[in-house]
């Protein structure tokens, strides 16, 4: 089986933690890992096969290293420059895995899952496989434990084997009392978003329900471009996509359809009580993580980046304090937190896109502080990597080294500066930094100008394809 994993997604419902720049799957929430990491994890339970990941464009750098860090170094990276939902993304994984072979089964999962029985899971996949390789198309449904209004609900029909069941229905997030009804009534599983198949199959059905999102995707892939280690889909065919889920699409039409039921401790990881349903906690029912002290307080998830945080005589809430934002949520509210995201969004705030802390491909660097007409940032740069050769029309810039060695290009002149060195960047001038040693590089960045947003740059030359 060749693992698909999903990575196009926004995680907005775990804000201030998970934000669009930087969602939640690239998120260590459940352990030292990343959910992305915890899924190729759980993969290699199940194939040896290289991965096809299917991302958004902003986050192919972090894909390509999380998928580094764990061995994985001929997996292939398709990006979406706009996302089109599970169906379109799901044909083009299937388009490329037919053109290796043409009986290649597909394991789809969403990357920001948690699974704590890795060994019922493996089980699961290979009933799942004998299923495909008959040409089932395989969904797993999780065996439900409360009356969960959160997810969809898959009715299983006639048993097929072991654990396994023709698809009966699928049914949309009930409210609290059809939910208890489906609990009792022990023939409906949750809907996890995770599938096996043959990539023939998948793509046979969708050609019969929906032509033109295999037209589309189609082309998007025959028109793709190379970029760097990444696939880059043709954004305009891809954008004439539908926007549709696979459920919608094939899974909910098709006569082929099977569910095999899982019970692994699955969770989508949804929702901050969802978060803190999954992780380990103390004897009054509190997960607590970073530099936080709590007392007299039960149930209760606080969560703090960057300073120290005390929370006392409290119960059932949510306390998530990044370098820029604070969270302060009743449990039975967060379902709410998308609001406030789209509301920072309105208001053009940049705390509803990205952290203070910015990852790029080359490092990261950490907004300190701003004024009217001055920033203030610590750049990181990583062993060997070198920013872009650059250029701003509007502000000047100030290095200053802390920490490591820094090779400076200004024009035609390379410049070595050591820590407690410093030079001057004047508005209009060509620029860039690097880092040619094996620690990281650390610099004070003070930018002056009447004018310090990310978009004031042109890009002479790039490692990274930007320019």
């Amino acid at each position: 089986m060749i693992p698909v994993i999903l990575s196009g997604g926004s995680g907005t419902r775990l804000w201030p933690l998970s934000r669009p720049m930087f969602p939640k799957q690239f998120l260590p929430l459940t352990s030292d890992n990343t959910m992305f990491q915890e899924t190729l994890m759980r993969v290699k339970n199940v194939t040896d096969a290289q991965p096809l990941v299917i991302a958004n464009n902003d986050h192919r750098f972090m894909a390509a290293e999380n998928l580094r860090e764990m061995d994985y170094n001929n997996a292939t990276i398709v990006l979406e420059e706009t996302g089109r939902n599970t169906a379109p993304a799901i044909a083009v994984a299937s388009l490329l895995a037919i053109k290796d072979n043409p009986d290649a089964i597909l394991m789809i999962l969403p990357a920001d899952h948690t699974i704590q029985n890795v060994d019922a899971f493996t089980k699961a996949c290979k009933e799942a496989n004998t299923l495909a390789q008959k040409g089932y198309l395989v969904t797993f449904g999780i065996k439900p434990d409360t009356p969960n209004t959160n997810y969809g609900y898959i009715e299983a029909g006639s048993k097929i084997s072991n654990n396994s069941y023709g698809l009966s229905s699928f049914k949309e997030k009930p409210d609290s009392h059809t939910a208890e009804k489906y609990l009792a009534d022990g023939n409906y599983l949750w809907n996890s978003g995770m599938f096996v198949f043959q990539a023939t199959a998948y793509l046979n059905e969708l050609r019969k329900f929906y032509p033109d999102i295999y037209k589309h995707a189609s082309s998007a892939l025959n028109n793709s471009k190379q970029d760097l280690d990444f696939i880059r889909l043709a954004s305009d065919d891809f954008e004439q996509c539908e926007s549709i889920s696979i459920d919608y699409a094939v899974m909910e039409k098709t006569n082929a359809g099977a569910v095999v039921s899982l019970d692994a401790s699955w969770c989508d990881v949804g929702s901050w009580d969802a978060l803190w349903s999954v992780l380990p906690k103390d004897t009054d029912g509190n997960v607590t993580k970073g530099d936080v002290m709590i007392s007299d307080s039960t149930n209760s998830y606080v969560y703090s980046e960057y300073k120290f945080v005390s929370v006392l005589g409290v119960s059932d809430l949510i306390i998530a304090d990044t370098k820029d934002a604070l969270l302060v949520a009743h449990k039975d509210k967060v379902t709410g937190v998308k609001k406030i995201v789209d509301e920072l969004k309105k208001a053009n705030r940049s705390e509803g896109q990205h952290h203070r802390t910015v990852y790029r491909p080359w490092g990261n660097f950490d907004l300190i502080g701003s004024g009217a007409r001055d920033q203030v940032k610590r750049i990181t740069v990583l062993p060997h990597q070198k920013l872009s050769l650059q250029m701003h029309n509007k502000r000047a810039e100030h290095w200053i080294v802390v920490k490591g060695v820094a090779t400076v290009t200004k024009e035609d002149e390379t410049i070595i500066l050591n820590e407690n060195e410093s030079i001057y960047i004047s508005a209009g001038t060509k620029h860039s930094l690097e880092n040619n040693s094996e620690t990281d590089l650390e610099i004070i960045e003070v930018q002056t100008g009447d004018y310090l947003a990310e978009d004031d740059i042109i890009r002479f030359e790039d490692l990274y394809g930007r320019a």
